[in-house]
């Protein structure tokens, strides 16, 4: 990966929608090149797509809750029940296997409290868990999708 490729992920990363010829002018290619390098990336899996990101409180979708769950089950045939659990609860939107006393860390998103609360009874009953707590968020200070490229050693070859 050179430095071509990062501007590009840098204007991807802030601007999917941007048509190719702006992509090229901005890193200085012309279109062809420029459109090589991104299929590559996609190909190879740097790029893993391209999305729309939404404003979740005019969706009234105004509250986000860390879910933190903790289970004394950490083996394959109950990661693959809650793996089954989870699957198809679209409030889920991030889960993450976490190493210390965090079995799980899953980021929410809902409604409001009554929604959180069918949520968190869907939840329990789908699958065994010996904690479940959760922590609300109250203001968001910064939310990204963008990654840190400038403190990135990965050397891809696209």
């Amino acid at each position: 990966m050179d430095a071509i490729d990062r501007k590009i992920l840098a204007i991807l990363q802030t601007n999917a929608g941007l048509a190719i010829n702006d992509i090229a002018a901005r890193v200085g290619l012309s279109q062809t090149p420029c459109w090589k390098r991104i299929q590559k990336m996609e190909q190879t899996g740097v790029i893993k797509g391209r999305v729309a990101v939404l404003d979740a409180k005019k969706l009234n979708l105004g509250l986000t809750v860390f879910v933190i769950l903790r289970t004394s089950q950490h083996d394959d045939a109950w990661l693959q029940k809650f793996g089954r659990a989870v699957k198809d609860m679209p409030e889920i939107t991030a889960i993450w296997r976490m190493a210390g006393d965090i079995d799980y860390l899953l980021r929410v998103v809902v409604k409001d409290m009554e929604a959180y609360d069918a949520f968190y009874k869907r939840l329990i009953k789908r699958i065994p868990l010996n904690d479940v707590s959760s922590t609300f968020v109250m203001e968001e200070l910064k939310y990204t999708t963008a990654l840190p490229l400038e403190a990135s050693d990965i050397k891809v070859a696209v």
